[in-house]
């Protein structure tokens, strides 16, 4: 036999070890996604029982606070339950929301008269600009601030970056909304009121200067946001970098001769960011949800006021409907980081 064709006999069945692993990882990372998308499925159901069941034990009867100070007798009380389907047997009114759900359809508003989805869309944008910039501000801040703390541990800059975050971490929003409100709205002592007390605009303004009249209203709630989710991003990043920066490969990669940030950008960060990762995406599922406190003490017309007033009542539908698109939304984003987790760290999902 020549030495030709000897060596691609070996170089032949080299390959094969090879093309089985790689066939193996693929067929893992598939059970690997069908396990996460069964899970997801099966969230998503517990969701539909839980929203249907949880906002059925608030005290209080829809029709009668819908009818409040309004001369209503009890056959047109009868009449209004007939009509909402609340005079249904407790399991059927189950079965009829499961199987309306699945197909799209949320139901009727109480108080607006109108499709819950058609509401929800309408409030959508709202709280997507304000809790969407929010979100990509706060995580970009408590990335870099956290990575630069776990980097310089025990310096002053470290102590004084993880004392804020700890306090901003600690205060409830809805609480600093207020404060933000009373100095820079209203105003409080040589401080004038520089920003609008709520709402999204003035409602007077069109093209650019339409833009800018949002986007003052926008500063104090974004503010908000910021403060307390910035604090939580930088905890979380400071930690994971910290337990990856007594690590043998990083002593390798000094060992080297690699700069100390090109140490921390290439090697150190990457391998920290899985946990992080999953805050961020935890963070973008909260785009949908918007921040009830927030929103409702600003005044901003998203989805967090809609759920606000629908609980008030309650709007059953409108609440079970807002209930199913925040927790939907968290449960999608939770699915995207565990298909992404993969991609940063190979060893997942074998």
């Amino acid at each position: 036999m020549s030495t030709t064709s000897t060596t691609g006999t070996a170089t032949a069945v080299a390959r094969v070890p090879e093309a089985r692993a790689t066939g193996g990882n693929a067929r893992a990372y598939l059970l690997y996604v069908a396990g996460r998308l069964g899970g997801a499925a099966i969230s998503l159901l517990a969701v539909l029982v839980t929203s249907f069941f949880l906002f059925r034990i608030i005290p209080g009867d829809p029709v009668k606070a819908m009818t409040h100070g309004m001369p209503t007798s009890a056959e047109q009380l009868a009449t209004l339950r007939k009509q909402f389907g609340l005079d249904q047997p407790m399991w059927q009114q189950f079965t009829d929301y499961c199987g309306k759900a699945l197909t799209g359809d949320l139901g009727m508003s109480y108080q607006f008269h109108a499709p819950v989805g058609e509401l929800i869309a309408q409030k959508v944008p709202a709280t997507l600009l304000l809790t969407g910039v929010a979100v990509v501000v706060y995580s970009a801040i408590g990335l870099w601030l956290g990575t630069r703390s776990a980097w310089r541990h025990g310096s002053l800059g470290d102590k004084v970056n993880t004392g804020v975050a700890l306090t901003l971490w600690s205060v409830p929003s809805f609480w600093l909304g207020l404060l933000l409100i009373i100095t820079f709205s209203v105003g409080i002592g040589p401080i004038p009121g520089l920003f609008p007390t709520g709402g999204m605009e003035s409602g007077d303004e069109t093209g650019f200067a339409y833009i800018a009249d949002v986007a003052h209203h926008m500063v104090l709630p974004v503010i908000t946001l910021v403060a307390v989710g910035y604090a939580q991003t930088l905890l979380v990043m400071r930690s994971s970098l910290l337990d990856e920066m007594g690590s043998d490969y990083l002593t390798t990669a000094r060992a080297k001769g690699l700069r100390d940030d090109v140490v921390r950008r290439r090697h150190a960060v990457p391998n920290a960011l899985l946990p992080t990762v999953t805050m961020v995406f935890i963070n973008l599922g909260h785009v949908a949800a918007g921040s009830i406190l927030v929103e409702t003490v600003f005044s901003w017309p998203g989805l967090g006021g809609l759920f606000y007033q629908a609980l008030s009542v309650p709007d059953l539908p409108l609440v079970q409907g807002l209930f199913v698109v925040f927790a939907g939304a968290m449960i999608v984003m939770n699915l995207l980081a565990d298909l992404l987790y993969p991609l940063l760290d190979p060893r997942v999902g074998r």
